[in-house]
């Protein structure tokens, strides 16, 4: 399966869900370090300045590693396509005009957001109300 490409259904069944945990993001000059700790990366990123490693913040902390800023990860249950058009921005707006910044990461089955953990309850209340409306119309 190839996952849901068109916008509507996609919103009106995306489920978000909410990650208990913290994460953060941060950089390794030396990945051997964090993989010898037996830190599995939730996310990576290879760029040409470093590599960008999303970790829990124990993990991070654990790795003695650098950040600013704590995130929560709210996954949209739904398998999208990665050609899927307008999913990113739909949310992303809805998240904006909500005042809240969204680092989304799309995986081969599902998008996720990371947000401000102080606003996490908040995005998760955007987010279903944006399930709600697609549903409606």
């Amino acid at each position: 399966m190839f996952g849901e490409k068109d916008l509507r259904v996609l919103l009106a069944s995306m489920a978000p869900s909410l990650d208990a945990e913290d994460f953060v993001f941060c950089t390794a000059d030396d990945l051997q370090i964090v993989l010898k700790l037996g830190i599995l990366p939730k996310g990576m990123f290879a760029e040409k300045e470093g590599t960008t490693l999303i970790l829990t913040k124990s993990e991070a902390q654990q790795a003695s590693l650098s950040f600013s800023g704590e995130y929560r990860c709210i996954t949209l249950n739904v398998h999208s396509s990665l050609e899927a058009v307008g999913l990113t921005a739909a949310v992303s707006t809805a998240l904006a005009q909500a005042n809240i910044s969204a680092n989304v990461v799309a995986a081969y089955y599902h998008d996720h957001i990371f947000v401000p953990s102080n606003k996490a309850l908040i995005a998760m209340s955007t987010l279903e109300a944006l399930v709600d409306k697609s549903r409606i119309s």
